[in-house]
């Protein structure tokens, strides 16, 4: 049995002042190096490195045993630090390293499957099966260090900020609205499931009924779907809420969390108030409603541009795929690259045109400016003088190219914000050490799914009109206009809320223009109607995907890698194997019979 050595610093902390000390480090070996007289070890723990050394001036029986080490063996070191000979200034400790005069060794290693080095390049889903390695990397300490402190700050803003934490269930009931739940099987009441939460919506809304009056919570949610590299099937949200507010008072609030979070984090000065764009602006200059406004290659709307318009219509000269947008309702809209003519040669732009027909785009139209002339893929259509035209809306200059999507403004804003974004990463536009917030607001209250022929709420069912557009809910949902609003950074939505509902009768014409029957109200958010029959105050609020501000901030590629232990794409979790069958007596007790082969 080994004995415990009580650590007296951990190893990344140690510096050039602490010369002379008698420390005690605790961590992993990184690596052992044996130079006849003297053995070289790295020992590693959360804070980073630091070079530990014994030499022959030990007793022998010490020296076999520090000969003995291998990688991510479990020590414990004592010694006394000292100035390095040969210094490593690529590390914070690499001014010292400790002369050790003992050693524990508390476990010993396999050899294992993955290397414990930031840049390994090991497949994922191997890095996930063995995470309680891969969390070992200093980079994987690092975010999970970083992550912690971007929570706290959280938890101390708000607390300061009178808002409560509460802890809202996790096991409730299911309300199938937007993406597909996760439910558990009830074994008292069989046959009956409970759901893991989307978010806590409905419970943060009846603890303002509740005079809570500010809620915060770092709440667990849960929503079966696909995964992409900023989703995965069980996330983490801020979630708040606030009593007796506006829109400009829960937007303030949260301008002044981002502002401490980006100083205490980054030591970035974000200058308030945060710009806004609202939902309609942010479309027709940017094609997106999250957009990234670190660079310019913003849209402009040529369907009415008079050159265009002139080949728009139906007859000789006209443009067909300009013809069927416009007769269709349809626009036509371009950007301009600066310096993009050299660029991109015919084989760049047939790729981009791929990519855009994922967004349902037919094609695409080039143009390239040079001096005094201009070429495109449309020679036939337009001359000198009508292809010069078009380069004016942009401004367009020698060495410009010009992009333009044709059809439906939803394929049109889809293909065009995708362009512009996908573009700038080509070209190197996209500074991570550049942190460009902002707030889209005036969203749309309702959108319409056409397969099941109505509308649908675009965030939730409890948000608030506008109250210029109360009378439209019913009447002219298509242009109605929420209280909704959603803070971006550098094309990302980092949180979005709105102010909700708290008057029943609006709700009730809310559910109405939903197509929501008295059966459907009551079986899905029954318990919140009833609670509103008795006080609801004005209210609103938020949410924040941590994860995603979280890798934002750490720079990272995924969320995966700000998570410790992350499902892979499949939404299975590597390290446990979960989802796994369970015993049949299990399946018996919870009611349920398994059908093998089963497909949607």
């Amino acid at each position: 049995m080994s004995k415990l050595m009580k650590r007296t610093h951990m190893c990344g902390t140690l510096r050039a002042d602490d010369e002379g000390k008698n420390v005690i480090v605790n961590g992993w070996i990184a690596k052992r190096r044996n130079l006849g007289g003297l053995i070289f070890c790295d020992v590693r723990d959360r804070t980073g490195i630091v070079q530990v050394v014994f030499n022959d001036d030990i007793p022998a029986e010490l020296f076999d045993k520090a000969d003995s080490l291998r990688s991510e063996f479990v020590v414990g070191v004592s010694g006394t630090v000292r100035i390095r000979e040969s210094k490593n200034m690529d590390i914070p400790t690499g001014e010292i390293e400790i002369f050790a005069d003992d050693l524990e060794i508390y476990s010993t290693s396999e050899t294992p499957p993955i290397y414990v080095k930031d840049d390994d390049n090991v497949d994922d889903n191997l890095r996930l099966k063995f995470r309680y390695l891969d969390l070992r990397k200093q980079q994987m300490q690092d975010n999970l260090a970083f992550r912690h402190k971007v929570v706290k700050i959280c938890r101390d803003y708000y607390d300061e900020n009178g808002f409560l934490e509460v802890e809202t269930p996790i096991l409730i009931k299911s309300t199938p609205e937007g993406a597909r739940d996760y439910v558990v099987p009830s074994r008292v009441h069989g046959g009956e499931f409970y759901a893991l939460p989307q978010s806590p919506q409905m419970f943060k809304q009846l603890l303002m009924v509740s005079g809570c009056d500010r809620y915060m919570q770092i709440a667990k949610c849960f929503r079966d779907e696909d995964l992409r590299a900023d989703r995965q099937p069980e996330f983490t949200q801020i979630d708040l809420e606030m009593s007796f507010v506006d829109e400009d008072d829960v937007i303030e609030m949260q301008e002044g969390f981002i502002k401490r979070l980006m100083k205490e984090t980054k030591n970035v000065d974000v200058e308030l108030p945060l710009p806004r764009l609202t939902y309609e602006e942010a479309m027709d200059r940017y094609g997106s409603d999250k957009p990234d406004t670190r660079f310019g290659f913003e849209l402009k709307n040529l369907t009415e541009v008079p050159v265009v318009a002139a080949v728009s219509k139906e007859g000789e000269g006209a443009f067909p795929p300009f013809v069927e947008a416009v007769n269709a309702g349809g626009s036509i809209r371009g950007i301009c690259i600066e310096g993009g003519a050299d660029e991109y040669t015919r084989k760049k732009i047939d790729k981009l045109t791929e990519h855009i027909k994922t967004f349902g785009a037919k094609g695409m139209v080039w143009i390239k400016a040079a001096d005094g002339d201009w070429t495109s893929s449309v020679n036939k259509f337009f001359d000198q003088d009508g292809l010069k035209a078009i380069g004016e809306v942009f401004g367009a200059k020698a060495g410009d190219m010009i992009l333009i999507v044709s059809g439906p403004s939803k394929v049109v804003f889809d293909s065009l914000g995708f362009l512009r974004r996908h573009i700038a990463g080509e070209l190197g536009l996209l500074d991570d050490n550049q942190f460009n917030f902002l707030w889209v607001t005036d969203f749309p209250l309702f959108e319409y799914d056409e397969e099941e022929g109505r509308f649908q709420a675009m965030h939730h069912p409890f948000t608030a009109p506008k109250d210029e557009d109360i009378d439209k809910v019913e009447s002219d949902p298509g242009n109605a206009h929420a209280k909704a609003y959603d803070i971006v950074l550098n094309g990302v939505e980092l949180g979005g809320g709105s102010i909700r509902i708290h008057d029943r009768e609006l709700q009730s014409h809310m559910f109405k223009a939903l197509g929501l029957s008295d059966e459907d109200i009551e079986a899905k958010f029954g318990f919140l109607v009833e609670a509103f029959k008795y006080g609801a105050p004005p209210h609103g609020g938020l949410a924040y995907g941590l994860d995603r501000m979280v890798m934002l901030l750490a720079g990272a590629d995924s969320i995966r890698e700000v998570m410790a232990f992350p499902k892979n794409q499949s939404a299975q979790c590597m390290v446990c194997g979960a989802p796994a069958p369970i015993e049949k007596e299990q399946l018996e007790e919870l009611y349920i019979d398994v059908v093998e082969n089963v497909q949607e």
